[in-house]
């Protein structure tokens, strides 16, 4: 018998090699198989604790590499201004994004996470990045192709950083300026929102030609997953309400808030962000009809759901009253990725053991997981989970800054320029013997830049990050004889006194956020009335508004020479004395309507008693002058 032997141990030495080779080829793990294959051999192979994983957010302050591990969680974010230090550079940023992969790749199945960032106007929490104006503004340029290419230039600030996905853009249609979100708001009109989620293939790359509808696609290491926000019906809340009560009829709802989410699928958006906000009463984070019915079933979505921050503790009122509730209805309406972002383990032991009582179906996590792995497959997050120092110098480069300040000149919208047409103040002369500049937002990067910049709130002054102030730009514009007296609020007295030959009144609105946004009476901050008052009933003026929505102008307004509305314009302040200075013209036309007062909230064009200060479309125009 010892003959068969030798060939029989060959015959086991083959088999183990088989099934060691076998073993080490993982259809997962092959980019060769289709994204629906990998799909399947990866779901066959996960836990009910892998999957809910893969459903949860955190925030960066309570991700560690080994609650990574332990907890198997799909996606880590950072919380508007929550950074790994103080002027963090791009280099601290991934490293701190590579030690959390490193802890989910160390998993028994290596899924990686994906790190998701607030970027909605440029990478805008991380020191040194180019601030893009606000959504507000950029509506105004009607101008698609420009979005886009903000869109690549943030995607690769943002990917600087090592961060593989984006919260935005918001495609809100912002119906009543009193909503303190009303400048992430490209319009009133859903068309010019449509035209401008042009910003989805400028972040995630152009579709391929024979993509299939609904399919979320991101084209590799230079781009990003985009996130169009927030479903449904956030900017037509009653009284601009932030996260309140949207009352509208189903075909309204339709007309006016959903087109925009149709562009954004058929862009191949990867995620959409559910709203805090009701319609006619019931939250959106409970709508089973909206995302599951209509998003997901009639729209064909194939990428995933993602909740608001603590948007399922919301569900409630007050907030977390019954978090069991809320898992079970925001899971059960078809949300599939949930922003907890801190207390992870209350949401993963809710969830796992509903899903045990089958008071959730089984059925339902695996079209979750199905859905976050497909927008990790498509992206190459398997291939690419470790970001590299190759893109650091995109972070505020010359390149992006320039592109951010041709945003700004063509979102500036000139209102009123001289008392007739054939006496125009703009553009202003750059050589001539004293100007003076005033106002509170003159030599103010926070305020020019907004809410969402390097913290939440955004902030004051001039230490937030690089960047020019508008008066600085106007000290780099005008000719070197010209001499440029700065007083933020100056007497009456002072300006009659000192003969100037023109002055530049820059006011506006403090930075905001969110709820703390929230306005009703719209006004200007103090001291800007009394600086108007005093300086432009003294000396010819041109009055510049930094704002993030129309603010109460009609009483300033007889007193006022030149008007121009400049939003949000960020760090590129060079871009408004561009155009004041007659560089360029200025072409923009408004895409809010600017109401007399209040009381006529909201008004929207279209609407039957529309009688505004300056209606929706308007904007004067001038040409470029040639001066010496």
């Amino acid at each position: 018998m010892g003959r068969f032997s030798i060939p029989k141990l060959g015959f086991l030495l083959l088999c183990c090699l088989a099934s060691v080779t076998e073993a080490t080829y993982l259809k997962y793990k092959d980019p060769k198989q289709p994204v629906g294959v990998r799909i399947k051999d990866l779901m066959s192979r996960m836990t009910l604790a892998e999957k809910i994983g893969q459903m949860t957010q955190i925030e960066r302050s309570v991700a560690t590499p080994d609650v990574m591990k332990k907890y198997f969680i799909g996606s880590v974010l950072s919380g508007g201004g929550s950074v790994p230090a103080t002027k963090a550079t791009p280099e601290t940023w991934i490293k701190m994004v590579n030690s959390f992969q490193k802890g989910s790749l160390s998993t028994r199945l290596g899924i990686p996470m994906i790190y998701g960032i607030d970027a909605v106007h440029g990478h805008n929490n991380v020191y040194k990045a180019t601030i893009f104006p606000h959504n507000v503004g950029l509506g105004v340029t009607r101008d698609p192709q420009l979005i886009k290419k903000i869109g690549d230039a943030t995607a690769l600030e943002v990917r600087a950083t090592g961060i593989p996905y984006v919260f935005a853009p918001c495609i809100a249609v912002c119906r009543d300026p009193r909503w303190g979100r009303c400048y992430e708001s490209y319009s009133e009109d859903h068309k010019i929102v449509q035209l401008m989620t042009e910003i989805i293939p400028g972040l995630q790359g152009d579709l391929p030609a024979n993509s299939k509808k609904g399919v979320p696609f991101v084209a590799g290491k230079k781009k990003v997953a985009a996130c169009a926000k927030h479903y449904l019906g956030d900017g037509g809340t009653t009284k601009g309400i932030n996260e309140n009560n949207t009352v509208i009829s189903l075909n309204g709802l339709l007309s006016i808030h959903m087109p925009a989410y149709i562009n954004s699928i058929r862009k191949g958006v990867a995620t959409i962000m559910v709203s805090y906000s009701s319609w006619n009463g019931k939250k959106m984070h409970a709508n089973r009809d909206l995302v599951t019915g209509f998003l997901k079933n009639k729209l064909k979505f194939r990428g995933f759901v993602i909740s608001d921050w603590q948007g399922l503790d919301r569900i409630t009122s007050p907030p977390h009253a019954n978090y069991s509730y809320s898992v079970e209805v925001g899971v059960g309406a078809g949300i599939d990725m949930i922003m907890v972002p801190y207390n992870f383990t209350e949401f993963i032991d809710d969830l796992t053991y509903q899903v045990k009582h089958n008071v959730i179906p089984m059925s339902r996590i695996d079209d979750a997981v199905k859905r976050i792995l497909r927008v990790k497959f498509v992206m190459g997050l398997f291939e690419n989970p470790i970001a590299d120092n190759s893109l650091v110098n995109q972070l505020g480069n010359q390149e992006h800054r320039e592109l951010a300040r041709e945003a700004v000149r063509k979102s500036l919208v000139l209102l009123k320029n001289g008392e007739s047409a054939d006496k125009p103040l703009l553009p202003l002369a750059k050589k001539t013997t004293k100007i003076l500049v005033a106002g509170s937002h003159a030599d103010n990067l926070g305020y020019q830049c907004g809410g969402w910049t390097i913290t939440w709130q955004g902030l004051g002054g001039n230490d937030l990050t690089s960047g020019t102030t508008i008066l600085q730009a106007i000290k780099h514009t005008v000719d070197p004889t010209t001499q440029v007296v700065y007083s933020e609020n100056p007497g009456a007295d002072f300006v009659k006194s000192n003969k100037f030959s023109y002055a530049i009144v820059v006011v506006g609105e403090p930075s905001y956020a969110e709820t703390n946004g929230d306005s009703l009476n719209l006004t200007i901050s103090e001291p800007g009335p009394s600086t108007i008052y005093n300086v432009c009933g003294a000396v010819k003026c041109v009055v510049v508004v930094i704002s993030g929505r129309p603010v109460v102008m009609q009483s300033h307004l007889s007193s006022i020479d030149a008007l121009v509305a400049a939003w949000l314009p960020g760090t590129e302040g060079q871009g408004v004395a561009d155009v004041l200075f007659g560089d360029y013209g200025f072409t923009g036309k408004l895409a809010r309507t600017w109401f007399k007062t209040v009381d006529q909230l909201p008004m929207n064009v279209g609407d039957p008693h529309y009688d505004p200060l300056f209606p929706f479309g308007f904007g004067l125009t001038t040409k470029p002058t040639k001066q010496n």
